[in-house]
């Protein structure tokens, strides 16, 4: 195993445990599913606040991990060849959780595949859409007149929101009775949607039930608790 504190993201913070998965993040949606799933999975990590009211995301130090300039990221000092392995974008690190831990994803056949597929549906869809949803509802966007753009969001959040409803009907999770990395991805944002955006009544929130109770099984769950609140805010 290399040494972690010789990388260039070290200068800014070192690794006070380079034995374990380095994680830089925030508790934002895109945040948190990382956290979450390290928590779920119990791999040792030690967290690493990335403050964006200071430009953190934009150092160059966080910029060697993360050349997009995007939380979360990590480093992994026993990658898949014995070298660290660094990875950003939050779906290409749960499905290398998973595999490391043996959790939460098949490790091969239908599905295996089927929960990447709807992994990539909130990477592709939910997260954002309603993001964009957020900027024009609760940020700067909302001081526009031209409400077009507000209301693209809220109807595109309301059709997804539909697919996932039509999805969970009958099911526990997104993929049946298994808890996986697709529900570990999708949940906090749709936490955020209801909460920290306040835009349930906008989107008609008590139209999905069954989002609903899926949200709040996924909210009770132990780690998810521990998980929205790493990294700490300082």
């Amino acid at each position: 195993m290399s040494d972690l504190n010789a990388l260039p993201i070290s200068g800014k913070w070192p690794a006070q445990h380079p034995e374990r998965i380095q994680l830089y993040s925030l508790p934002t949606p895109n945040g948190v599913k990382v956290s979450i799933m390290l928590e779920e999975t119990g791999l040792a990590y030690e967290p690493h606040l990335v403050r964006f009211d200071t430009n953190d995301q934009l150092s160059p130090e966080f910029l060697s991990l993360n050349p997009n300039n995007k939380i979360p990221a990590i480093i992994d000092p026993n990658g898949p060849d014995g070298e660290p392995l660094a990875l950003f974008e939050s779906g290409a690190i749960l499905i290398w959780l998973a595999d490391r831990s043996g959790q939460f994803l098949a490790p091969e056949g239908r599905a295996r595949y089927e929960t990447i597929q709807w992994l990539m549906f909130q990477m592709g869809g939910i997260g954002p859409m309603f993001g964009q949803l957020g900027f024009f509802h609760k940020f700067a966007g909302k001081e526009y007149e031209d409400k077009r753009p507000r209301d693209r969001y809220v109807a595109e959040s309301r059709r997804l929101l539909g697919v996932l409803e039509q999805r969970l009907e009958g099911r526990a999770w997104l993929m049946g009775d298994d808890y996986t990395i697709a529900d570990i991805a999708t949940f906090p944002w749709v936490r955020n949607l209801v909460g920290f955006y306040e835009a349930g009544d906008l989107v008609g929130f008590d139209n999905f039930p069954n989002v609903k109770r899926v949200l709040d099984a996924f909210v009770a769950r132990p780690a998810v608790k521990r998980g929205l609140e790493i990294p700490a805010r300082t």
